[in-house]
């Protein structure tokens, strides 16, 4: 298939998937749930503004990090459908989300961080959550792995002796 020329204010599905890497089915959904629109031409095919390309990545990477469809619906509603999305309306988007992907970053840093650790779980099966979750105490508060899906505790200092209460026994 041909690229669309860089001036060309629509783009047929299949220069759509082609240019943004999603799949034609993928695409049919995505217009399907509301995330983007088409007009129908005289002869019944879809066609594309061309800032739908930008809409498609935003949904690709945002599904990548495990956003649900529904609040990338939800951020996409608050574009305007009438014109191309300027950076200020991009930026207002950004805004609305930056609390959320914050969390979700914070969530990832915490599982990279201290998988090797006690996560809660109730597993009990590292030596360390016999120090961390003692008689898995953490069920308490609820299901899953506590010290993943909380703000991580603060963790004992050091203390004078260079005495650390959370390293594993020396050997």
């Amino acid at each position: 298939m041909t690229r669309p020329a860089h001036n060309a204010p629509e783009l047929t599905v299949g220069q759509l998937a082609e240019r943004s890497g999603v799949a034609v089915s993928a695409l049919h959904f995505y217009e399907s749930k509301g995330l983007i629109r088409s007009r129908r031409t005289a002869g019944n095919q879809r066609r594309f503004t061309r800032d739908t390309l930008r809409r498609v990545a935003f949904i690709r990477v945002s599904q990548r990090v495990g956003i649900p469809l529904a609040e990338i619906r939800e951020a996409l509603a608050k574009l305007p459908q009438e014109r191309t999305p300027t950076v200020a309306d991009w930026a207002a988007l950004s805004e609305s989300w930056r609390q959320k992907l914050d969390e979700r970053i914070a969530q990832l840093q915490r599982l990279r961080d201290n998988l090797t650790d006690c996560i809660g779980c109730g597993c009990l099966s590292l030596s360390r959550c016999a120090l961390a979750n003692p008689r898995d105490e953490l069920g308490e508060q609820g299901p899953g792995p506590r010290r993943l899906l909380a703000p991580a505790p603060p963790r004992p200092r050091i203390d004078d002796a260079g005495c650390d209460p959370c390293a594993p026994p020396a050997r």
